[in-house]
């Protein structure tokens, strides 16, 4: 195992869909790929349900924030796992009354402050709940922006299920979505807005499009026919991403019985 000091080689990102149901998945995904930092989203487990034992087992400390069937979101590490934080500074809440929901988690892991993010889905144009999603991104940019203002050098991946499709060519077909959210103007402005406060796409130049995709539906054989969407990113700070080497997206763990609706994202790292 890799020691705390030597920091993560190999970090991913990957909404699970419930990690009760593909634990087994996970396990087999970090030790075929050498992971170090796995950031999870969907979890929809409370912290006294999750199957810790098998990746404690294979070395990896884990952080876990979750209510109940819901949301969710983890990290683990095999690099040290410090610092640990739910959620980020003036972070929305959701519903009636209103309360925080498990969409945000960091930790340090080798001297690398990692975020695993579940963004609010939007669900549709008009609807609350993408006002939500909007206020929940503006504050995320203002939050992730004074991280680097207090420290330039520092070493940041904001990775996770983003729900947005920054451009059109992270959709199968723009036209099939002029009434859609995840593509509409303002989460695309949002998404974007991050961007400008300091964060690199550091996947994007190792797997350009166009049908390049992270998630498929699991309707009407979506991934048999690539008809996906690009919507989970690992967005680095500079200092992160100048040590990014490569990246690729595991597309064929969205292959097979039982497999989650998203594939896992992975970056190199120096």
């Amino acid at each position: 195992m890799r020691t705390c000091e030597s920091g993560p080689v190999r970090l991913a990102t990957y909404n699970v869909n419930s990690i009760r149901s593909r634990i087994g998945r996970v396990e087999a995904l970090v030790e075929r790929h050498g992971i170090d930092v796995l950031a999870l989203q969907e979890t929809k487990a409370r912290d006294d349900q999750w199957p810790l034992m098998g990746l404690q087992a294979m070395g990896y400390e884990v952080a876990t924030y979750g209510f109940n069937q819901w949301n969710g979101v983890a990290i683990a590490s095999r690099v040290g796992l410090a610092d640990v934080r739910l959620g980020f500074e003036g972070m929305p809440q959701w519903g009636e009354p209103l309360a925080d929901e498990a969409r945000a988690l960091a930790v340090t892991c080798g001297g690398v402050q990692v975020w695993s993010l579940y963004v609010p889905n939007g669900r549709a144009l008009g609807d609350p709940h993408l006002d939500y999603k909007l206020d929940w991104l503006a504050h995320l940019r203002t939050a992730a922006q004074g991280w680097l203002d207090r420290d330039p050098r520092a070493q940041i991946a904001l990775t996770g299920d983003w729900n947005i499709a920054p451009l059109d060519e992270d959709v199968f077909d723009i036209s099939r979505f002029a009434t859609s959210t995840h593509v509409s103007p303002p989460e695309r402005a949002a998404f974007q807005a991050i961007v400008e406060s300091g964060y690199v796409d550091v996947v994007r130049p190792h797997a350009p499009g166009p049908g390049v995709f992270t998630y498929w539906d699991y309707y009407r054989q979506r991934f048999e026919r690539n008809r996906g969407m690009r919507i989970d990113f690992v967005l680095g700070s500079p200092a992160f991403a100048d040590r990014v080497t490569g990246a690729f997206i595991d597309t064929e763990e969205r292959a097979g019985k039982g497999a989650s609706d998203h594939a896992p994202v992975i970056v190199e790292l120096s």
